[in-house]
């Protein structure tokens, strides 16, 4: 795959091995603006990767480095994401410069280049995550606009669930263990169910554990045939 090399100084070593991908949004009025900023040493920010909307995908760390781009964060019992974890950034405004949908050049060399390192590193689907789910209570990213499906279509990351559902009246209790069985940090209750909703049912994020959240968490937790979960 190519990619332009634009080496960032923000990175160390790595403590875990690789076992996830982390997507984001930039977030910024600008791909150039956000290259730049995930370059500055002052900034103490990175990824491995930038993919810019006319699908030109820049490498800033090397993979087996440690780039700084989940912060606080925790996944299905890691807390050091960052270690454990390749980070893509996604060139797009966010929503304080105007979220918008993410271009068709722009996912098609998101789809490649996750296929690549999912490919490279063994990562299961379930491990192909965005920001907002390894650090709900701080992030949005990528947000409810960013194509999932597409990525699930191909095994690269986990499909909502459609199929089999049933109501299993669980209470809020119920779910948010569930919640946490599934690998979200349910600290903060209501921005861990709003993450959840934006991954999983992006047409509806109240934070509220609805039936249909219940049935769509039930169905991700039951065994998968294939165990590439």
């Amino acid at each position: 795959m190519r990619c332009i090399e634009t080496p960032s100084p923000n990175f160390d070593a790595r403590t875990l091995p690789v076992t996830m991908i982390v997507l984001h949004y930039t977030g910024m009025q600008s791909g150039a603006a956000a290259l730049e900023r995930l370059r500055d040493p002052a900034a103490k920010v990175s990824s491995h990767y930038l993919v810019e909307e006319d699908g030109r995908i820049f490498r800033l760390v090397d993979e087996a480095d440690r780039a700084w781009h989940a912060g606080r964060s925790h996944w299905r019992g890691i807390t050091d994401v960052n270690s454990a974890s390749v980070g893509i950034e996604i060139v797009n405004p966010g929503e304080e410069w105007g979220y918008r949908p993410f271009p068709e050049a722009q996912v098609d060399a998101v789809v490649r280049l996750v296929h690549d390192v999912k490919d490279r590193h063994a990562i299961t689907r379930g491990n192909v995550v965005g920001h907002s789910d390894v650090a709900p209570a701080r992030k949005l990213d990528p947000g409810e606009l960013f194509p999932w499906h597409r990525l699930a279509r191909l095994r690269l990351a986990l499909p909502r669930p459609t199929q089999g559902l049933m109501d299993p009246h669980w209470n809020e209790a119920s779910f948010l263990l569930a919640l946490e069985r599934f690998g979200y940090d349910v600290s903060e209750p209501r921005a861990a169910i709003a993450a959840f909703q934006r991954r999983f049912r992006p047409e509806m994020i109240d934070g509220e554990p609805d039936a249909e959240c219940r049935m769509i968490l039930l169905a991700l937790l039951l065994p998968k045939p294939t165990g590439d979960d």
